[in-house]
C-alpha cells in the first residue's frame, strides 16, 4: 500500500523526463539548418546505433483523453501526400547518415498508425530495410488501435517486418470507453494476440491502459487488469492520465463526465501494481510492466535500461533517435529537434526540399551530465558515482557540481524511505519507485520552486 503521508508530501508536479531538458525548454531559434548540422555531427556522437521514429498523426476517431499530437483523418489524397512527404523526408535526412551505423529500433506512433493503408507502412519499412544495416533482433514496433485492426491488416503488418505490437486497449469496460469517445476492439483481444503470435515465435505484444479516466473505479480497473493478465501479453503499460486541458483542449470534454477523485486514482494504481507483480510481471520504471523473460526485465536486473520519447528500451536497442513526420522529436546526443505541428505546412515544405524543424535545443556540457544522472535514476533506479565518472570522463565531485546536488534534500528522501544513500551510490527503494521523478528533479538545475506546468507522479 502507498504511504498516504508520503503521497501528500511528494505528489506535486514534476517533469516526466522523457528527455532532458524537457520539451518545454525547446526554443524556436533552433531551425532546419541547425538540425542538419547536428545530423552531420551525430555520425561522430554516441550511441552509434540509429533509432527511427515515424509519426502517423491521423485518427479515425478522436479520444477525449488524448494528449498526443493527433488529428482527425483527412481525405485520402492528403494521407497519400503525407506518406510521400514522409518518404522524401526520410531520404533527405538518411542520405547524411553514415551507412556503417546500424539501426537498432524503429517505432511508429501517433495518432493511429493503423489508420492509414498498410501498404504505406510497408513502403516506408522497405525503404529503411534497403537503406541501412540492422543489429541482430532489432525492435520494429508499431502502436495500433485494436478497434480498427483486421486479420488482413495484421497479416500485412507482419509481412512489413513489425515484431512488436502495442495495442491501445485503455480499458476493457465499455462504459469507460464510451465516456472517453473510444471504440472497443473490433476483434476479441485474445484472438488478436493469438493471430499476431501465430507462426511468429519472436512476436511481442504490449497492452496499454490508462487509469484516472471518467467512470473508472479501483474495482472495475482491477477487473480490466485481471483480464489483461489472463491474456499473457509480454508487456503492459498503465499510464496515469494527465489532465492538461491547457495543452490538449479536447480533454475539457472529460470534465463534463467527471474525473475520479485523487484517492480513487491512487487505489487504481495500487490495484494494478499488486495484481501485476503478484502474477509474474515486474515493474519497469514508472508505468511499465514486463514478464520475467522479457528483454526489459533482463535489462533491469543488469542495470542496462534506457529511455526515450517512445518509452523504455535497453542499452542494446537504444540509439540516437531520428524522427520523421509532423511533431516528431529527434533525440540526438547533443541536440533535440522538433518538426512542425501543421500537416499542410509539413507536406508543402518537404515537397520544396526543406525540412520543417520549428524548434529544438542544443545541450550544454552541464546538461549532458545532468541528463545522464537523471537517466540512470529513471531507468536503472540508481546512481553509482564511479560508473558515471567513467562514462562522462569527470570526477564524482565535478558531476555533482553540474547538478543541483543537495545533500540535505537527499537525506530527507532517505529519511522518508525513498532512497538508500551512501558515498558510493544512491539507490531508489521499492517505496521510492512511485516518486522517482521527485528524486530525479532534485538534480535538475532548470526546475524552479513552485513550477506547476507538469503532471503529478500519480
Amino acid at each position: 500500500m502507498i504511504n498516504r503521508d508520503l503521497l501528500e508530501k511528494y505528489n506535486y508536479p514534476v517533469p516526466r523526463y522523457t528527455s532532458y531538458p524537457p520539451a518545454n525548454f525547446f526554443t524556436e531559434e533552433f531551425g532546419p539548418a541547425d538540425y542538419l548540422k547536428a545530423v552531420d555531427e551525430s555520425n561522430q556522437w554516441n550511441p552509434q546505433n540509429i533509432s527511427i521514429y515515424i509519426h502517423i498523426p491521423f485518427c479515425l476517431k478522436m479520444c477525449y483523453f488524448c494528449g498526443c499530437n493527433s488529428y482527425a483523418l483527412r481525405q485520402a489524397e492528403v494521407v497519400e501526400a503525407y506518406h510521400k512527404a514522409l518518404i522524401q523526408e526520410i531520404k533527405m535526412v538518411t542520405s547524411r547518415l553514415d551507412k556503417n551505423r546500424k539501426v537498432s529500433q524503429i517505432h511508429y506512433g501517433g495518432g493511429t498508425p493503423n489508420a492509414i493503408p498498410t501498404e504505406y507502412l510497408q513502403e516506408i519499412n522497405e525503404l529503411l530495410f534497403s537503406t541501412f544495416q540492422f543489429i541482430p533482433d532489432p525492435e520494429i514496433a508499431i502502436e495500433v488501435n485494436p478497434a480498427y485492426l483486421t486479420f488482413e491488416q495484421m497479416t500485412g503488418l507482419k509481412k512489413a517486418g513489425f515484431n512488436r505490437f502495442s495495442l491501445g486497449i485503455q480499458d476493457f469496460d465499455n462504459e469507460v470507453l464510451d465516456a472517453v469517445n473510444r471504440d472497443k476492439a473490433g476483434i476479441p483481444v485474445e484472438d488478436i494476440i493469438a493471430f499476431l503470435k501465430q507462426d511468429s515465435p519472436q512476436m511481442a505484444v504490449n497492452l496499454d491502459f490508462i487509469y484516472g479516466l471518467p467512470k473508472q473505479t479501483a474495482v472495475n480497473f482491477a477487473k480490466t487488469i485481471s483480464k489483461a493478465i489472463e491474456l499473457k501479453p509480454d508487456r503492459l503499460v498503465t499510464f496515469s492520465y494527465a489532465h492538461v486541458p491547457w495543452v490538449s483542449k479536447i480533454q475539457k470534454k472529460l470534465e463534463k463526465e467527471g474525473l475520479p477523485a485523487a484517492d480513487e486514482k491512487i487505489k487504481m494504481f495500487e490495484a494494478a501494481f499488486s495484481l501485476l507483480t503478484q502474477n509474474g510481471y515486474e515493474a519497469i520504471g514508472m508505468d511499465h510492466y514486463a514478464n520475467a523473460a522479457d528483454e526489459l526485465t533482463v535489462a533491469r536486473h543488469n542495470k542496462q535500461l534506457h529511455r526515450n520519447f517512445q518509452g523504455y528500451c535497453t542499452r542494446r536497442t537504444t540509439g540516437q533517435v531520428y524522427a520523421f513526420g509532423v511533431t516528431g522529436i529527434s533525440q540526438l546526443e547533443g541536440v533535440y529537434a522538433q518538426n512542425t505541428k501543421s500537416i499542410d505546412q509539413y507536406i508543402a515544405s518537404i515537397n520544396q526540399g526543406e525540412l520543417t524543424t520549428i524548434k529544438g535545443y542544443s545541450l550544454t556540457r552541464q546538461q549532458v551530465v545532468v541528463r545522464e544522472v537523471i537517466t540512470e535514476l529513471m531507468c536503472n533506479e540508481q546512481v553509482v558515482w564511479s560508473d558515471l565518472s567513467k562514462l562522462l570522463g569527470s570526477s564524482a565531485e565535478e558531476i555533482k557540481k553540474h547538478t543541483s546536488y543537495n545533500p540535505e534534500l537527499l537525506q530527507q528522501f532517505a529519511d522518508d524511505g525513498l532512497i538508500s544513500l551512501s558515498d558510493e551510490k544512491i539507490q531508489i527503494s521499492q517505496q521510492g519507485q512511485l516518486f522517482i521523478r521527485n528524486v530525479a528533479a532534485s538534480f535538475d538545475p532548470l526546475i524552479q520552486a513552485g513550477q506547476t506546468n507538469y503532471s503529478k507522479p500519480v
